[in-house]
């Protein structure tokens, strides 16, 4: 088919645009990390008090994820998108203007709060400008903004505040936003593909509260020693109670919060469980890689980002690949493909040891980001194949959803796995060291406490424990990725008649 050059120009600004709204909210949610010591220092705060800064954020956007999928039916999508970014646009320069930690962790949990409606209603405005076979190719290009955010937030957010102040990191959100809300609303038509229909505070409210504590657990867990603390406890019974009152809410009520007809979609159900999956293998690589070159390697921080960009490379060049690709082979094989990948990859990982070279760490760094690449266009276009298009923006919106809570129960599970697992190796590795044993450096007497001799045997010791839970995780992520394959053939691929 024959596309009109004006319609084609059309469909690529507003892809250029949403992308951009797209890039905005997953680099806050990663450029603020790096900047944490300077608001620290600059806003006189603890460490446990300026990690709200981050926690803030990731929590309202967490809770108003769902209701980005409620507000884009029942007012559009055009509206929705462009009061979302203006909203976000403008606290992000209350964020900078803080003068006070409360002022920042508030305006920070605002800007979660806008910035939750920005990645499924810009995913469903995609696939309402493009036709059925054209939307694999659409969401590969989509799906570099939603990548680009993870992979070049922390190093941004360094040089900005290196060169410039901690302030910056939310600035820089000026001309972008204000560039994003005017391609809205001159390019973005408005659609509603679903009749309004009444707002369910009581199931809204239960998933929030649901949701809140469950991120609010995961989040502060390993920092509370967790279920050590009476916090945590109390976190968990009240996410388990408020999410079961909102599922027997949603199977009893006339007009739930969410549609029960989308769980009766068969792709959308399994789709959602690999895009968790996705998130997991994606963000908790991209967290524990960083201070495994910086804690065990001893890469400064500017080397430890020339050596992971890579990643993002491969990530790219599989996005632009299977864009040309889907439509002509069965999407579940190319899924299964950039999967089989990224197992092997994330195999590689866990044979790693402290001698590792630069270009492997490089090359497999490729080889993962082209396997993730490889998973995310057709994963998406697959999960949406059969969902009927009144449903596509609650759909997009849990799909979010489930790919955070995917990274965020991964990061606290595993980087949990890490310190205890290091501790554990800690402890057997110091009870084999003595006197007795081969590699014993001491000759026939235990040096005093302040030998200098003793304290490198100690730091080393800790490096080797350190980088066996490491392995430890790697090999855990290997075995979740491939448990999780079979399940990718319960999908049924997308059948579509082209436009003539």
């Amino acid at each position: 088919m024959t596309v009109d050059p004006a319609v084609r120009r059309r469909r690529g600004l507003i892809t250029l645009v949403v992308m951009s709204a797209t890039i905005m909210h997953a680099l806050d949610g990663t450029i603020a990390n790096v900047a944490l010591p300077s608001i620290q220092g600059g806003l006189s705060a603890t460490q446990e008090q300026v990690s709200w800064v981050v926690t803030s954020y990731i929590v309202a956007s967490a809770i108003m994820t769902p209701f980005a999928g409620f507000c884009a039916t029942r007012f559009g999508l055009r509206r929705t998108l462009s009061t979302c970014v203006i909203g976000f646009t403008i606290v992000s320069m209350l964020c900078g203007a803080a003068q006070t930690l409360d002022q920042l962790v508030l305006f920070r949990a605002l800007q979660g709060g806008f910035g939750a409606a920005l990645v499924p209603v810009s995913q469903a405005i995609m696939m309402d400008t493009y036709p059925r076979e054209e939307q694999g190719k659409a969401m590969a290009m989509w799906g570099v903004g939603t990548m680009i955010g993870p992979i070049v937030g922390p190093s941004l957010g360094g040089w900005l505040t290196d060169e410039l102040s901690w302030r910056w990191v939310f600035y820089v959100n000026l001309p972008v936003g204000l560039l994003c809300a005017f391609g809205i609303l001159m390019l973005v038509r408005d659609s509603i593909h679903d009749r309004p229909r009444p707002f369910d505070m009581l199931g809204f409210t239960l998933l929030a509260i649901a949701i809140g504590t469950f991120q609010l657990m995961l989040d502060r867990g390993h920092q509370l020693d967790w279920f050590d603390s009476p916090e945590i406890i109390g976190e968990t019974v009240i996410a388990g109670v408020a999410f079961s009152m909102f599922l027997i809410h949603t199977l009893t009520d006339r007009q739930p919060f969410l549609s029960r007809d989308l769980f009766k979609d068969r792709n959308l159900t399994v789709g959602l469980v690999f895009t968790a999956l996705a998130g997991f293998v994606l963000i908790v690589s991209a967290t524990l890689m960083p201070p495994f070159l910086q804690q065990l390697k001893g890469y400064p921080v500017f080397t430890t980002g020339i050596v992971l960009a890579p990643r993002g490379a491969g990530m790219m060049v599989a996005m632009m690949l299977v864009s040309r690709l889907i439509g002509r082979f069965d999407e579940r094989w190319l899924i299964f493909s950039g999967l089989v990948l990224c197992t092997l990859s994330l195999w590689d990982m866990s044979r790693f040891n402290l001698e590792v070279s630069e270009s492997q760490i490089v090359w497999n760094g490729i080889l993962l980001g082209f396997g993730l690449g490889l998973v995310f266009p057709p994963l998406t276009t697959l999960t949406f194949a059969t969902l009927p298009p009144r449903l596509r923006t609650e759909g997009a919106a849990i799909n979010a959803l489930l790919r955070n809570l995917g990274a965020s129960i991964g990061i606290a599970v595993m980087v949990s796995l890490l310190a205890r697992s290091t501790q554990e190796n800690r402890s057997e590795l110091v009870g084999q060291f003595h006197p007795f044993s081969g590699g014993w450096p001491f000759g026939t007497t235990m040096p005093g406490a302040d030998s200098t001799l003793l304290a490198v045997w100690d730091m080393e010791i800790n490096r080797q424990a350190a980088m066996i839970g490491y392995l430890n995780d790697f090999r855990a992520m290997t075995i979740c990725t491939v448990i999780v394959m079979p399940l990718l053939f319960l999908m049924r691929r997308q059948t579509f008649l082209p436009t003539r």
